[in-house]
């Protein structure tokens, strides 16, 4: 997150810089800069910390620890680096690396990935293993690689950001271009003095040294502006889900089971394509809550669902949109989804569930309508449920379709617009029989 000390401290590589600072006109100072920086780092860290606890949030947490680890990295750099041994100073590379390794873990746990423990100090026993045999005056090849440690891990963060496919790359570019900058202030003025120069040895002397520690004040606000943006995206998405979903089922309930069927339907229609909706309701349900009690009646509820789910496609939408009651839309004909209603009927037939040992019938009425595209859900389940009726009628247990097929929106206003353009005759009363003047002639 923040480097290591070769990068983050002034001392080592910028003992040059400080002195050409107190004969240039130069306003700004990088050990205050990074002081800043630790400060700021240290602040943020707590807070994300808090709310970590208080929303049992696991991902803030690792947020908070990398940091606070990042800040104490860091801040004993600037302020003690004088003061440590070869011991401690690698030490204190090493935890600026695992802080790094525990933002990208962050980014791992936040989207329900496991964390990757080897990951999390794999940079830290590379950066100690490689330093540990090069020579001391090798200060710029141990800048390089230590920077090169940090953008790896600042990449790898990007790239679990970029995996999160829920929503479009439009809404999550801030994301992605926070890790991204990181990594890429941090290896620009290696690659050019690499590139352009051949060396690198004067970073500290260089403007690179004051832009690398205000892009780390700028990179520590910047990642918990994004955090923030996630949790409270995350946050809407599950009250969304909450409040358009069955708890008892994890269906959908009627209004999101007509968002969701709204959006198929406006597919659909674009394509050209029939829509068909089917209503199922529990045979008898009453009688099995009477006889069983209500614990017994939400075990079959969820039995239903199940069946439903794991009987029709992933790509058909089903909902509970009553007590007993339950609805499906299929983006198909209606003879396919008379063949899907009735491998949910045989399905839930043949369940064979007891409660205390007494068998429980599980048998269910379905009433199927379909339409052409761009008919109305409205529409659909009056239809559907006018054939559910019949098949309740008919003896229950069975799959009726609708006997007309509902017309679309736009049909209906073609016929209507039609009725109103045709011409009408006046009416010719004879006596007490009314009949048309076409009729009369």
């Amino acid at each position: 997150m923040f480097g290591n000390g070769e990068m983050a401290n002034p001392t080592n590589v910028g003992r040059k810089h400080r002195n050409n600072c107190r004969c240039s006109n130069m306003s700004l100072d990088t050990s205050t800069l990074y002081l800043v920086a630790t400060l700021v780092a240290a602040m943020l860290g707590g807070m994300l910390l808090f709310f970590g606890r208080q929303e049992k949030i696991a991902a803030l947490n690792w947020w908070g620890f990398a940091y606070l680890l990042g800040a104490v990295s860091v801040g004993l750099w600037t302020l003690a680096s004088s003061m440590l041994g070869d011991t401690l100073s690698l030490a204190f590379n090493a935890v600026g690396f695992v802080a790094c390794g525990m933002v990208w873990n962050a980014a791992r746990v936040f989207h329900g990935r496991s964390p990757s423990w080897a990951g999390l100090v794999l940079g830290a026993i590379a950066w100690i293993a490689v330093i540990s045999s090069l020579p001391v005056e090798a200060t710029a090849l141990r800048m390089t690689i230590g920077a090169g440690i940090v953008a790896l891990y600042a990449m790898l963060t990007a790239y679990e950001l970029w995996n999160e496919r829920r929503k479009s790359v439009q809404r999550r570019w801030p994301t992605l271009l926070v890790p991204l900058l990181h990594g890429f202030v941090l290896m620009l003025p290696i690659l050019i003095g690499d590139v352009l120069q051949g060396h690198h040895s004067n970073f500290g002397s260089s403007i690179w040294g004051t832009i690398f520690a205000i892009e780390l004040v700028l990179y520590a606000v910047g990642t918990v502006f994004v955090i923030f943006m996630l949790v409270s995206e995350r946050a809407v998405t599950a009250h969304k889900v909450a409040a358009s979903c069955d708890p008892l089922t994890g269906l959908f309930n009627r209004r999101g089971f007509s968002e969701a069927t709204g959006r198929m339907i406006e597919r659909e229609a674009k394509a050209g394509r029939p829509i068909t909706v089917l209503i199922f309701d529990i045979d008898h349900f009453k009688s099995i809550n009477d006889r069983f009690g209500h614990p017994a009646g939400d075990e079959v509820l969820k039995l239903f669902a199940t069946v439903i789910t794991s009987t029709l496609r992933i790509t058909d939408l089903s909902g509970r949109i009553g007590g007993e009651e339950f609805a499906a839309m299929l983006p198909c004909s209606l003879e396919e989804a008379m063949q899907a209603a009735e491998r949910v009927r045989e399905a839930f037939a043949t369940c064979g569930i007891e409660v205390d040992n007494a068998p429980v019938a599980t048998t269910v009425s379905i009433g199927v309508a379909g339409g052409p595209a761009g008919t109305e859900l409205d529409v659909l389940l009056a239809a559907a449920d006018t054939a559910l009726y019949q098949a309740k009628r008919g003896g229950r247990n069975r799959v009726q379709a609708a006997e007309e097929e509902p017309l679309s929106l736009e049909q209906g206003r073609r016929n209507i617009a039609g009725q109103m353009a045709s011409p009408k005759r006046p009416n010719v009363v004879r006596g007490d029989v009314t009949m048309s003047a076409q009729g009369a002639q």
